[in-house]
């Protein structure tokens, strides 16, 4: 018999606020995160915003010799762990000696440590060997933020990365509940972690012509599904879940938030960057979520969009959601928080799916900001400007990433058996 599973803890750091009371208050006033790129000179790229995580100084969090023995998106893994661990009222010391064994970790980084491959390339060239660090190699691979967790609170079970482009976050929640379900692990970590505001992801998605380049109003630059959008606004930060078995959460008196019912994961085999424009790949992930949900679509009431503000993701995933909902479709809320956290890479995913699960808890639909000028060709309702209170029983979030990756969760009120 397979095991039901349930959210107990979230934790958060984003550009809209560095835990998730702070996040979920400023996403709900549609306060955007985008602003001038302040961690390195941009004024020689095409680009010069993006959604940076404000005010957040590693040695506050690990001390300074630690700091410098971790990249950015480990840092960011470990914070978010630990608000999540607090939500869910786990106490570490029970989770370092009994529930170790049979937690699991799986935390996925879509570019890992790349800003410390760039940093000590550039030593190694101008310095010579001897002056690379001897923390490099732990530093820069994806696999370290699932590490670095595991160690913090002495987690002994199944440990590992997930890496799906910008499906990372919601695969390794997604591979996180199937590890539950089967009986693997009673408890897991899991979510997604990004540092993607560095010299050179930036010049890449520029080169691309993927960021947006409204650059004198950096705080309107996101605008999924608007007539006028030129692209998407990098971002950073982490998202971390606290996913467990049901019965388990009840025996130790857990607070549940939702139940995380449907996981959905394809690809659309048809281009290294581009969806596939019909968005047949978009809608079988959904179909597999509401089969593996054994859900019928009218019950889905709210979509967190993948929503980027590309000009071709927009449209695409429209045109998904109309072919899997029908004329249900119109009758759904689909909102893009990325429309004010920016996108947020590896860790979108699992950043949205706490979002996605704070609707259905709070009763309150993030809205879509900059929706100014409704793109004819998306024609849904995505929650223009002001968030909106309603009675959400069930969320489905998406997420996809280059390479055709595609995810979808989806999130239900606890219901009995």
């Amino acid at each position: 018999m397979t095991r039901r599973v349930v959210v107990t803890g979230m934790g958060v750091i984003c550009p809209v606020g560095n835990d998730l009371p702070t996040a979920w208050a400023n996403l709900i006033a549609g306060k955007s995160g985008v602003g001038p790129i302040t961690h390195f000179d941009a004024s020689a790229y095409r680009t010069t915003i993006a959604a940076e995580i404000k005010g957040f100084d590693a040695k506050d969090h690990f001390g300074a010799k630690e700091a410098r023995r971790m990249d950015p998106f480990a840092q960011y893994a470990v914070v978010a762990a630990r608000e999540a661990v607090r939500d869910a009222a786990l106490n570490p010391e029970e989770l370092r000696n009994h529930l170790g064994e049979r937690t699991a970790v799986i935390i996925g980084s879509g570019i890992g440590g790349m800003g410390t491959v760039t940093e000590q390339i550039l030593t190694l060239f101008e310095r010579g060997p001897a002056k690379v660090s001897p923390f490099l190699i732990p530093m820069i691979l994806p696999e370290t933020a699932a590490s670095m967790v595991a160690l913090e609170f002495g987690l002994r079970g199944p440990n590992m990365a997930v890496t799906s482009a910008c499906a990372t976050g919601a695969n390794a929640i997604g591979e996180a509940s199937e590890m539950i379900r089967r009986g693997a692990a009673d408890l897991a970590l899991c979510g997604g972690s990004e540092a993607g505001v560095i010299p050179i992801s930036v010049a890449g998605f520029s080169a691309m012509r993927a960021l947006s380049e409204r650059n004198d109003e950096p705080e309107h630059a996101s605008r999924p599904f608007d007539r006028d959008r030129d692209g998407f606004v990098v971002g950073e930060g982490a998202g971390i879940l606290v996913l467990e078995a049901l019965e388990h959460a009840r025996a130790r008196g857990a607070r549940i938030y939702a139940e995380l019912v449907g996981y959905g994961t394809n690809d659309d085999a048809y281009h290294i960057t581009a969806p596939d424009e019909k968005g047949a790949g978009a809608a079988a992930c959904m179909r597999l979520a509401l089969e593996s949900a054994q859900m019928q679509p009218e019950e889905v009431d709210y979509i967190n969009a993948h929503g980027t503000s590309t000009p071709l993701n927009d449209a695409t995933e429209t045109r998904a959601i109309k072919a899997v909902f029908g004329e249900h479709a119109y009758r759904l809320a689909v909102s893009s928080t990325k429309s004010m956290t920016g996108h947020l890479l590896g860790a979108a995913g699992a950043v949205e799916a706490i979002f996605s699960v704070m609707a259905l808890r709070e009763g309150v639909i993030p809205p879509t900001i900059n929706l100014d000028h409704p793109d004819p060709e998306c024609d849904l309702d995505y929650v223009p400007h002001q968030a909106r209170r309603a009675a959400v029983r069930a969320v489905l979030s998406n997420s996809f990433g280059f390479g055709g990756h595609n995810v979808c969760l989806i999130f239900r009120r606890l219901e009995e058996a």
